[in-house]
């Protein structure tokens, strides 16, 4: 994997991305051992946050610990947003960004579709993504400006070009009203490409996105977390991410793909919202 290339300038030298990945690969793989331990180490204690479908465990707070505290042993001055504890705000111009385990449902259940997220910003910009799928002990990583990576093989994204022949991930959101919208987007969907597929973690289809085994895909209500990692691996596999408008992905929506299937997607996806709105 190159990772000769140069962090944004931020008026001082950036760490050296490669110590960043392999750091970020270290915590995540450590984090996904723990996970599957607590697979077969007994009853879990679940709570909810936001609603009753957003579930979280104590092997996510304990995954997220683990992380925090192996990045911050590191490095010290950088700062934090992960998913159970919020921002920790840090002097270096670094932050990570960190899902301790995306697709908590799935893991509950046994379903091997879960995975954990690490990325890092230097000064707001995105340079480095690693997600680990610890059910399939597969690593994808991404260096900013130096390709996409599975267990050190190159990345390349799906070079199908017509939505009639792609098969499509996405998920859904947490929120009833957005889950309705969602269903009727798909019913207009579903005529409309090969076929969808739903796994449970936007950080596996972005992913999975980047391999090839997805085409292309779109989630509305995310949070940074959820698709920081597996948005800059994707771009770097050759994808278009983007936002409803064709610019930044947000939290409100995020495509990626091949440029042709993301933009007959995107065409798909505004007339819904022009309709919902009218």
């Amino acid at each position: 994997m190159n990772t000769g290339m140069a962090l944004p300038a931020s008026g001082a030298a950036g760490p050296d991305p490669g110590e960043l990945c392999r750091l970020a690969e270290a915590a995540a793989h450590e984090a996904g051992e723990l996970l599957l331990r607590g697979l077969v180490g007994g009853a879990l204690a679940i709570s909810t946050k936001s609603s009753a479908r957003d579930l979280v465990t104590d092997l996510d707070r304990a995954s997220e610990a683990l992380i925090v505290r192996r990045l911050l042993a590191a490095r010290p001055d950088d700062g934090v947003l992960a998913e159970e504890t919020g921002e920790q705000p840090g002097p270096s111009g670094l932050r990570w960004i960190v899902d301790p385990l995306d697709g908590t449902g799935n893991y509950l259940r046994g379903t091997p579709m879960y995975a954990v997220s690490v990325a890092a910003e230097w000064w707001g910009e995105p340079v480095l993504g690693v997600v680990y799928d610890p059910s399939r002990r597969e690593t994808f990583t991404a260096v900013r400006g130096s390709g996409a990576y599975l267990n050190g093989t190159p990345l390349s994204v799906s070079r199908r070009t017509a939505l009639g022949e792609a098969l499509l991930g996405t998920g859904f959101s947490r929120d009833p009203r957005i889950r309705t919208e969602q269903a009727t987007t798909l019913g207009r969907l579903v005529n409309l490409v090969q076929d969808i597929r739903h796994s449970g973690s936007a950080a596996l289809d972005l992913c999975w996105v980047a391999a090839g085994r997805l085409d292309v895909y779109y989630e509305a209500d995310l949070r940074q977390w959820d698709r920081a990692a597996g948005e800059l691996i994707a771009a770097e596999a050759g994808a278009r991410v983007c936002g409803p408008h064709g610019g930044p992905a947000t939290d409100d929506l995020v495509l990626a793909g091949p440029p042709a299937l993301v933009e007959d997607l995107r065409a798909v996806l505004a007339h819904d919202e022009t309709r919902t709105a009218s």
